[in-house]
């Protein structure tokens, strides 16, 4: 283990002193600038600086990285949840060696109101897309998608709360109205507590349960002024009447709804690995194979995306799917230092830099390199290759909104049903390189911050 220097460290106390006094994201770095540790603060001056002062005890497993630090970057958030967000999105991107939490795929739940049922149902989830789960994936489609929110605690007692008001259905049953044996179906206790109409036994009408969802759609949609100030004063009532058990119960239901504000909007990028459906990976990558005309398992691909950071920095990325599925050891992102703002030279550059080692026999390439965009991307991805002594297996673009598949040295693209699943693959791995390519744009806010330069 390496000794911090005391001169560095009383260097960084001071620094961290004079940061501003509001929530945010704090990155770590070494003498290459290269993030090793990534976490969230609530204040950032009393955070980060607890690092740096002589009597610091951060444990066995991050005590090294004391001797490793030599700089740090911090991230101004609008709140605490945003820094919860934001940290969870950049460990996950960034993998740093010394967080030990959240480098796997874990992700923060969602809310959802199904729609295409007679009688919606409200559930938790972490899979807001259903991805690997058919059954799943046909209740959350047109569904009413909530979060994500940071304290899966919280949510689920606010619901159970909420149910209370506005009476919906949390079970798993498929409820058909009309049907003949619903008005012989025994209701669980959630009806007879009052927490549920009972659509399952024919108590309530399509109608009048609709009427009971919408609002508990607005409600979340909206402030909730109006009930907290009720509860507040049932609360307060309690209280006074020294009933402080009933006054403590209501305190954390109210404390549980104003948490329901600690969410982002589903579609922000913050959790694309669950937002984001991918196809079967097994048939997706035979279907991508046959189309293809590739003789062998297609066991792994990589895309390459370029992104202009600020009109002015750019940056390519590199993500790398092993059988279907995202490997993100792999991921790689480069500062593009020849030229900016053009895409073709960029890629020319991305890819002579990737590939290198696997043109002089070093390195395997992978089974097949996507490049996003059309023929001239691809073109020049193929300037880039023809330099090289050893070639890859396949190389291929896939263009936006026209969603075509160019081929190396192919004549005429390939047009596939937007429901192929070769084709689906191929739009995970490109979506995939563009998110990697723009994180630091909508998450690093205008800072000008990359933690790779190979």
């Amino acid at each position: 283990m390496i000794d911090p220097a005391p001169d560095k460290l009383a260097a960084l106390l001071e620094k961290a002193r004079a940061l501003p006094p509001v929530p945010g994201v704090y990155l770590m770095k070494d003498a290459k600038g290269v993030v090793v540790y990534v976490g969230k603060a609530v204040r950032l001056p009393d955070r980060v600086s607890s690092y740096f002062v002589p009597s610091a005890d951060l444990g066995y497993k991050k005590q090294p990285m004391l001797g490793v630090v030599d700089d740090f970057d911090t991230l101004e958030c609008e709140s605490e949840w945003e820094a919860l967000l934001t940290e969870n999105r950049l460990i996950k991107d960034l993998r740093p060696r010394f967080n030990i939490r959240l480098t796997d795929d874990k992700t923060f739940p969602y809310l959802v109101i199904t729609q295409r049922e007679d009688f919606p149902r409200v559930f938790v989830t972490r899979n807001p897309a259903g991805a690997g789960d058919e059954a799943l994936g046909a209740l959350l489609k047109s569904a009413k998608v909530f979060g994500p929110f940071t304290n899966v605690g919280s949510l689920r007692e606010a619901v159970q709360h909420l149910q209370r008001v506005f009476k919906f259905r949390t079970c798993s049953l498929d409820i058909i109205a009309g049907d003949e044996k619903n008005t012989h179906f025994r209701p669980c206790i959630l009806h007879a507590i009052g927490q549920c109409t009972a659509p399952c036994a024919d108590r309530i009408s399509p109608e009048a349960y609709r009427v009971d969802i919408d609002r508990f759609t607005r409600f979340l949609g909206t402030r909730r002024s109006a009930m907290l100030r009720e509860l507040r004063a049932e609360m307060e009532a309690a209280a006074g009447a020294m009933d402080y058990e009933r006054a403590a119960v209501l305190r954390d239901q109210i404390r549980a709804i104003e948490r329901l504000d600690d969410r982002a909007a589903a579609g922000e990028g913050w959790q694309p690995e669950a937002e984001v459906a991918y196809v079967d990976p097994e048939k997706g990558c035979k279907s991508l194979a046959k189309v293809l005309g590739l003789t062998t398992p297609l066991r792994c691909i990589e895309g390459i995306d370029i992104a202009h950071l600020q009109g002015g920095e750019t940056v390519g990325s590199k993500v790398c799917f092993v059988d279907g599925r995202p490997f993100k050891d792999e991921y790689r992102r480069f500062r593009v230092k020849t030229v900016s703002n053009d895409d073709y030279a960029s890629i020319r550059e991305v890819v002579s830099r990737r590939y290198r080692d696997a043109g002089t026999g070093q390195e395997l390439y992978p089974d097949v390199i996507l490049i996003d965009g059309g023929l001239g991307q691809l073109h020049a991805a193929m300037d880039a290759l023809d330099q090289l002594t050893v070639k890859p297996p396949m190389v291929i673009s896939l263009a936006k909104k026209e969603e075509l598949i160019y081929v190396q040295r192919a004549g005429e693209p390939i047009r596939l049903s937007r429901q192929h699943l070769g084709l689906r693959l191929c739009q995970a791995v490109r979506d995939e390189a563009h998110r990697f390519a723009q994180a630091y744009h909508h998450i690093l806010r205008r800072k000008k911050t990359l933690d790779e330069d190979r």
